[in-house]
């Protein structure tokens, strides 16, 4: 213990984290032993030994985490929040008929600003419980999702929709890009905010809108995120319909930039894994809901080869069924690795950066989070390796992988604000969220 003197001398702070193993994500097998994260105002200032930090420094607020891996916050690359309240609606169907006979009707019947409020809410719940602290979100009134995710505390990237044919949120194109538009301005300074635009799919916007966005979002410097070559169906329809395969013609039609982010990318050759590799588009990866819908392998190990930036999205509670990044991360590993016929590949740090620094890339967020490193904002994930299931431990990151369970989550920080402490969410009530959730289900079931 430090001395009185020394005590008095030591500058306060606003956190400390003291952290058995740290993974800063600078730098493929690095891990801090013993160290500490100094927090002021909503920054990382210093990443020291935990020695020097007590010696150097005080806090009100510090967290003896000693038995735990702490990580950079898990950013979920892509998803559908407010389908939370879908969850279990409609399993054990083909991507086609599960939108078409079920999902696309359902959201005609109950989508609102209520349902995408309650559900972007659940959904928030879920991803901060297990690690998250940014999220994509491509869905209707992304405004009420921005609101939902400034209350609790977790940044948020919104790909505005855009459709050829109306919905509750637009009745065509135009409305959808005009509304994307009004949403970029309304947020652009907000640091918990960011905006883009969310073309569905090459076969749900037609050619003039695709231009007319992606000359917005180049002139923005903005993101586009689209599900791309997510089945073979969708690639054979494509080309009966224009004789391209949907990356040539979104490469025609000028989208094929560093802004473009594809979900999804099940069926892809070794040109367009080239073309992809040399326009820096961003690919993003969704395991469980790939392999629940049938929709083939995303060829990682070819794409991470090719040096092709590739993050990790959980897609929508209805087609996964849950929002865990931890559980994503282990498929990714696995797939990756059986796919490819070569157990070296996707490996646990590749798919953690895939998971933190790759995520906040693609954004345009790697100068602020991503890693731990001072000066970027504190968003932080913490796990409690002192289970049984991650016992022992040999090399912390893999036994994170392989082994750790969303439920050893104990404390997650955005913009150096704790929202999870010892398991518990501190900003959001889940009694009150589960009875909305339940009520909605009831509702819908009883259609």
């Amino acid at each position: 213990m430090p001395s009185k003197q020394a005590s008095e001398s030591r500058q306060e702070v606003d956190s400390i984290i003291q952290a058995k193993w740290l993974i800063p994500m600078t730098d493929q097998g690095l891990i801090l032993k013993d160290h500490s994260l100094v927090i002021q105002q909503n920054m990382i200032r210093e990443i020291l030994p935990t020695d020097e930090a007590i010696r150097y420094f005080k806090s009100s607020n510090t967290y003896f985490l000693d038995q735990h891996i702490v990580i950079p916050g898990l950013i979920n690359s892509h998803g559908h929040a407010a389908m939370s309240l879908f969850r279990g609606f409609a399993d054990d169907i083909p991507l086609k008929a599960w939108l078409e006979n079920k999902i696309w009707p359902a959201e005609g019947l109950w989508v609102s600003e209520e349902f995408v409020t309650d559900g972007a809410e659940l959904a928030i719940a879920e991803m901060l419980l297990s690690g998250t602290t940014t999220f994509t979100d491509m869905y209707f009134f992304p405004d009420h999702v921005a609101k939902a995710a400034i209350k609790s505390n977790i940044r948020a990237h919104l790909v505005s929709p855009v459709l050829d044919f109306p919905t509750i949120w637009a009745q065509n194109s135009e409305e959808y890009i005009h509304k994307a538009m009004e949403l970029h301005d309304n947020y652009k300074n907000n640091e918990h905010i960011y905006v883009g635009f969310g073309p569905h799919a090459p076969y749900t916007v037609s050619d003039d809108p695709l231009q007319k966005i992606a000359t917005l979002a180049n002139e923005l410097d903005i993101a586009i995120q689209i599900h791309v070559h997510e089945t073979a169906h969708e690639v054979q329809e494509e080309q009966s319909k224009s004789g391209k395969r949907p990356l040539s013609r979104l490469q025609e039609l000028g989208l094929m930039t560093p802004n473009l982010q594809c979900v999804h990318m099940t069926q892809l050759n070794n040109e367009e894994i080239l073309l992809l590799a040399d326009s820096g588009v961003s690919v993003v990866h969704c395991p469980a809901s790939n392999l629940k819908l049938a929709s083939g392998f995303c060829p990682t190990a070819k794409l991470l080869d090719a040096g092709v930036n590739i993050a990790l999205g959980t897609d929508g509670d209805a087609s996964n069924n849950e929002l865990n990044m931890l559980n994503e991360m282990r498929l990714a590993a696995l797939i990756g690795k059986g796919h490819s016929g070569d157990a070296s590949v996707l490996s646990a740090w590749d798919v953690l950066a895939m998971a933190t620094i790759n995520g906040a890339k693609q954004i345009g967020l790697a100068d602020s989070i991503g890693t731990l490193e001072s000066g970027k904002f504190a968003d932080i994930t913490a796990v409690n390796l002192d289970q049984i299931n991650t016992s022992p431990v040999y090399n912390p990151v893999s036994t994170l992988v392989y082994s750790a369970q969303a439920s050893q989550v104990s404390h997650v920080w955005v913009d150096g604000q704790i929202n999870v402490k010892d398991g518990m969410l501190l900003h959001l009530n889940e009694e009150n969220l589960k009875e909305k959730a339940q009520n909605w289900a009831e509702k819908i079931q009883a259609a």
